[in-house]
């Protein structure tokens, strides 16, 4: 069991670099913004591929359209890319593609968000700590 995990775990990796450099530079739609394959994850039979992720916008573009945008562009190129990855590896099968907005750095941001503002309003609360001092 041990010996087929690491062996989707290495295919996941070695998929989330290939698939970083060909988004780079073999994409060139306009609508694509900055995208940053944040994670892959491999089914146990090689089935399918999970791509989570993440998008910053260009310039003044909406955040969650250019998401919704990019994905779209992603899904619709993803018989691309899987040919060209299964070019460049040595996998017998190449798992299909799924594409997926990562959800977790924003998620993470809004929490450093809500933790540093109670942070501030603690400190600024009369009778604390810091202002004792």
């Amino acid at each position: 069991m041990a010996r087929e995990f690491s062996r989707t775990q290495r295919i996941a990796d070695q998929i989330q670099r290939d698939l970083a450099q060909l988004i780079q530079f073999e994409i060139k739609d306009p609508r694509l913004g900055m995208v940053t394959v944040s994670h892959v994850r491999v089914s146990r039979d090689l089935g399918y591929a999970d791509i989570f992720v993440t998008v910053m916008p260009l310039g003044e573009q909406d955040e969650q359209e250019t998401v919704k945008a990019s994905l779209k562009v992603l899904r619709n190129a993803a018989g691309f890319l899987r040919a060209e990855l299964s070019r460049q590896s040595n996998i017998r099968s190449m798992p299909h593609l799924r594409f997926h907005f990562d959800e977790s750095v924003e998620r993470g941001r809004h929490l450093h968000g809500l933790i540093e503002k109670a942070v501030r309003l603690e400190n600024d609360k009369p009778g604390s700590d810091e202002n004792e001092e």
